[in-house]
């Protein structure tokens, strides 16, 4: 895979450079080693019989290539209590995809909540002081299209957060755009 675009919040893509150089060149890295494959065979209405790159195929990839190079997942585990009530849920949660050094990487094929409340997790790891910076993986609209329909592209997380100027997320953060080499008809 390749990265077409990079979209630095509150200095996100400065920190890596000055601060985290190896794991902003391993993040490249990982990147550039991800071989995706049209592996689904799409029975959607608009797509049916098109052979598609499959989210579940590139997360597996990517997994694998983060824990080879020491990156682990983050868990915070908490009980919930609302103000004036009895009720407690023990074993709320949560979680990042991997980290190493500080530095929070989430890889996103699903649809745009979820890109959205990696931000918010971000914002709780920077607020809980475990991380100085987080690392969004999205596909762009060009990929987005050669996927299931609910996937949804970097372009509109981007865009988001420009609307939002610097009120959310609160935290740095590189949001990294990637698509397929050109040629990628596995």
């Amino acid at each position: 895979m390749k990265i077409v675009y990079e979209y630095s919040h509150l200095g996100g893509s400065e920190i890596l450079m000055v601060k985290y150089q190896e794991i902003d060149k391993e993040i490249q890295q990982v990147v550039e080693s991800i071989d995706p494959k049209r592996t689904k065979l799409s029975k959607e209405k608009t797509k049916t019989g098109r052979m598609l790159f499959s989210p579940i195929d590139m997360n597996e990839q990517f997994h694998q290539e983060f824990y080879k190079l020491g990156y682990s997942e983050l868990r915070d585990t908490y009980s919930i209590q609302l103000p004036a009530s009895d009720l407690v849920i023990n074993g709320a949660f949560k979680q990042i995809d991997f980290t190493k050094n500080r530095v929070l990487v989430e890889v996103q094929f699903g649809k745009y909540a979820f890109m959205f409340y990696d931000m918010a997790k971000f914002q709780y790891f920077f607020n809980e002081n475990k991380c100085d910076v987080g690392v969004e993986i999205v596909p762009c609209h060009h990929l987005h299209k050669q996927m299931s329909s609910g996937v949804s592209y970097g372009e509109q997380l981007v865009n988001d957060i420009e609307r939002l100027k610097r009120h959310f997320p609160a935290v740095p953060v590189k949001v990294i755009l990637i698509d397929v080499e050109e040629g990628s008809n596995d």
